[in-house]
């Protein structure tokens, strides 16, 4: 397929995240007033404390067993490249803008931990539905496509998937405990729209201007975001697989790349909103990120669609 094509298939889970996170916008406005500061601040406990876990233990524990951990070990480790590459990349961004104290915990945030979690679970199906994907069956794609992006979310799943006993009494039609699972997926399909719409909401702070943070902080966070990792993750992964580190699975191989094309993680503005601690900085930075994320996200997914076609 051509790049174009590519392009188009790409722009759709995009526009899927845009627009969920366009209503909690609106729904965080003064003249709506439904998702406001603190309706925000109690939905992420529930979010942190209640439907990540469900979502993780649950996805983990369907899709992953002892065999495929040990097929898929590279997943881990290319996880922690992205979270050391982009503290390095942090680090610089805090020396050459010369960001004030109060800043550098953030910027090392934004620059390391990336977004691995809930926007996979939102591209991925949404990319193996369309009819120029490059990755097979939708069917197949999506099952394949959501164990690997349940690996990189890590917390319980491992053992309920890992451990033979528990997973046959809780995955499958006929396991005896299955409605524990069914309970699971029913609170934990809550996470994603409810994290979505909670960004929404908090962009609404950064668009009203509230903190200032330097520009030369934003354009740093954004280079490392969208050019300095991608490139940095794209070199590794093609020699991971030029050298057989890693097998030649397309899907496997966009999951790895992707993982370092993502804006930062929307924990991190559940986290400073939890603690009451830069809360207006973090909305600032995230406005500016994830409205060049729709751009960066969808040209590197096509671009990398494009290499493994």
């Amino acid at each position: 397929m051509g790049l174009l094509e590519l392009f188009i298939t790409a722009c759709m889970p995009v526009l899927n995240m845009l627009l969920v996170t366009g209503v909690g916008s609106f729904l965080a406005t003064d003249s709506v007033g439904i998702l406001g500061k603190e309706a925000r601040k109690h939905l992420n406990y529930v979010v942190f404390y209640v439907f990540n876990p469900a979502l993780i233990a649950t996805y983990l524990a369907k899709t992953i067993t002892m065999e495929s951990m040990a097929r898929l070990w590279f997943m881990p480790v290319n996880v922690f490249f992205t979270f050391i590459f982009g503290l390095i990349f942090g680090w610089i961004v805090i020396k050459v803008t010369g960001a004030p104290l109060k800043l550098r915990g953030l910027i090392l945030g934004c620059c390391s931990a990336g977004n691995l979690g809930n926007i996979f679970l939102i591209i991925i199906p949404a990319l193996c539905k369309e009819k120029g994907s490059p990755f097979g069956a939708p069917d197949v794609c999506q099952t394949y496509g959501l164990a690997y992006s349940s690996l990189s979310l890590a917390i319980v799943g491992f053992i309920i998937g890992g451990t033979p006993l528990i997973r046959n009494a809780l995955i499958g039609d006929d396991a005896p405990l299955r409605v524990l699972r069914e309970s699971g997926e029913l609170i934990g399909g809550a996470a994603v729209p409810s994290v979505t719409l909670i960004m929404g909401g908090n962009l609404i702070t950064g668009l009203r201007g509230t903190a200032s943070v330097p520009p030369s902080v934003i354009a740093g966070v954004v280079l490392v975001r969208f050019v300095l990792l991608p490139l940095v993750g794209t070199a590794l992964v093609k020699a991971a697989v030029r050298y057989g580190v890693i097998r030649p699975d397309p899907l496997y191989q966009f999951v790895l790349l992707l993982q370092y094309a993502v804006p930062p993680a929307m924990n991190i503005g559940t986290i400073t909103q939890l603690f009451g601690v830069g809360e207006s900085e973090c909305s600032v930075i995230f406005v500016w990120v994830y409205a060049l994320a729709s751009v960066a996200v969808t040209m590197w997914s096509a671009f990398f669609m494009w290499t493994l076609s």
